[in-house]
């Protein structure tokens, strides 16, 4: 059948021109994920279990972050070296205080042909409810909210701290209403945790026009204790899905596009499937991220950073960060995840940076 595509709801954002910076594998640099904190209200057992992350876990200091000063110039050397996408990312992010100056600053960088960046947020949505229309006024684009359940109790034992899923929809909601969508819903799927519910969620949102993401629950960092058979591979969620309402596939909407996409024949939307695991998409790469502390992690599975901060702080020139940044860049010859197969113990690297700490 013939695949769709949605509207491009961003002027020129698809195929803007680049400065050329690639990797070792040909891969340019194009999205920019930033960590502002590393700090979460959550305790999602998948991501920040307790046990690891508990009263007496050291957070950085405040001193410690990258000022916003930092980030937005930091921001736009990156986006001089050929960088289209900006996301927001924690621990949660709209627990660092005056968020909304840091996403204005960001929405008012340009590209060399004088393009808009396309700025995004994700967040569990537990804030959104108070931040929304904040952020909107400030030039957020859009945000993505992490949401594995719909079903009260089983929520609540997911983040661990009690805190309802009506919340976070309300969060949704009030995204909706403030212009910051489609909402992107991210939701990780771990079998015997929640794989019952993956047409209940698709159902849910078929509704509300947001687009729904499935994750394959994949083995970032070494305190979620991952194993291979937790995975539900995003092809059997896409068999279950189209049981219920038939699908087809979509063309990307961008160049190096995580989810594979699909929209319901009846024309309620689409979902998409992230299969980091079972379908490593690493050949078409173009993330690079920056931890709240400034340190530069080339892959979601690094063992170490590079520290950009320094560079900032010591009275470096904009020319010898971009240097610092493109000559990782150029290094750069990840793909964890097309190599996964042939680690032992499968998934086993206790050293991984977590993913609460990178961002996701």
């Amino acid at each position: 059948m013939m695949s769709r595509d949605e509207p491009n709801r961003m002027q020129g954002a698809r195929a803007l021109p680049s400065s050329g910076l690639a990797d070792r594998l040909h891969r340019p640099l194009r999205d920019l994920r930033i960590s502002v904190t590393d700090r979460c209200n959550f305790r999602c057992v998948y991501c920040m279990p307790k046990e690891i992350f508990g009263r007496d876990f050291q957070f950085r200091e405040r001193s410690e972050l990258l000022t916003f000063e930092e980030i937005e110039r930091l921001a736009g050397i990156a986006v001089s070296l050929g960088v289209r996408k900006l996301r927001i990312t924690g621990g949660e992010p709209l627990l660092r205080r005056g968020i909304e100056t840091l996403i204005e600053k960001l929405a008012a960088l340009r590209t060399p042909e004088g393009y808009e960046v396309d700025l995004a947020l994700t967040t569990n949505g537990s804030v959104l409810p108070l931040k929304a229309q904040a952020l909107a006024d400030a030039g957020l684009k859009r945000v993505t909210v992490s949401l594995d359940s719909l079903r009260e109790e089983r929520f609540q034992a997911i983040n661990d701290v009690n805190f309802s899923v009506a919340r976070v929809l309300d969060g949704i909601d009030a995204a909706r209403d403030a212009g910051l969508g489609p909402i992107k819903v991210n939701a990780v799927i771990k079998r015997g945790m929640n794989d019952d519910e993956i047409v209940e969620l698709a159902d849910y949102f078929r509704a509300t026009g947001d687009t729904l993401r499935f994750i394959e629950y994949m083995d970032v960092g070494a305190s979620n204790g991952w194993r291979l058979d937790e995975v539900v591979p995003s092809a059997e969620i896409v068999e279950r899905v189209n049981a219920v309402w038939p699908l087809e596939p979509m063309a990307p909407a961008h160049p190096g596009e995580t989810a594979k996409r699909w929209s319901y024949l009846d024309g309620a939307g689409e979902i998409g499937v992230i299969s980091s695991v079972t379908n490593a998409f690493c050949g078409g790469c173009t993330r690079a991220r920056v931890s709240a502390e400034g340190k530069l992690f080339t892959c979601l599975f690094a063992t170490e950073g590079t520290d950009l901060r320094a560079l900032l702080r010591d009275g470096s020139n904009d020319d010898a960060v971009t240097a610092a940044l493109a000559g990782v860049w150029r290094g750069r010859d990840d793909r964890y995840s097309e190599l996964r197969a042939a680690l032992t113990p499968l998934g086993g690297n206790p050293e991984r940076i977590e993913m609460s700490y990178i961002g996701g």
